[in-house]
């Protein structure tokens, strides 16, 4: 048996705005700090100590992981990879949600952020999102839990809601209907083998 600990990074400057963010490599707000370090208290608490970690090639996300460790008192292997980026935005990176909903109409950015496989101009959707995050997923991650690894993934609302979508197999609409919170962990109990993987949420 082993853990999977997914977090979303805490609260960005964009989060705060209300702007489209995606690869745009902003800062935690005060806010997103302490909510990582809320989190990382979460885990001590729990008793939980990963012995390996993952996030994406983003800042908001590295330093989410830097303050849940030191909450942590840990030192880890620490691999940063694009795969587990956030979900792109093509056209839509650093322009208000709201104006954004002005200039190309509600209903279209609605279609844009909210369906499965329609993605923005030059952006991804969530499905494009997985077709990345998934494979490293399981290249990489999967081999580490299925030797009995507690691994800690600290990325973004949709690498991770791929990822849960994955390993709860849960359906389109069900997957679009899930919201990660920023700064809230995930914890998932893992067993079984490799092609046969088996996750339990255990923070429900």
């Amino acid at each position: 048996m082993s853990r999977l600990i997914l977090i979303r990074h805490g609260q960005s400057k964009y989060n705060l705005e209300n702007i489209f963010t995606g690869w745009l490599d902003v800062e935690l707000t005060e806010k997103g700090m302490e909510e990582a370090r809320a989190a990382g208290r979460q885990l001590k608490s729990l008793g939980i100590k990963p012995v390996l970690a993952y996030t994406s090639a983003l800042q908001r996300a590295q330093k989410t992981l830097a303050l849940v460790l030191e909450e942590l008192h840990l030192s880890l292997p620490i691999t940063k990879d694009e795969a587990l980026n956030e979900r792109h935005y093509g056209d839509l990176q650093g322009k208000n949600k709201a104006q954004t909903a002005a200039e190309f109409g509600e209903a279209q950015v609605h279609i844009w952020r909210r369906s499965f496989d329609v993605p923005p101009p030059n952006g991804e959707s969530l499905k494009d999102t997985a077709a990345r995050t998934l494979p490293y997923f399981r290249k990489h991650i999967l081999p580490d839990l299925m030797a009995g690894k507690d691994v800690l993934v600290v990325a973004h609302g949709n690498s991770l809601r791929s990822i849960v979508m994955e390993i709860e197999k849960l359906t389109p609409e069900q997957i679009l209907k899930t919201e990660i919170g920023t700064g809230v962990a995930w914890i998932y109990d893992c067993s079984g083998h490799q092609d046969s993987a088996v996750f339990k949420r255990t923070n429900v």
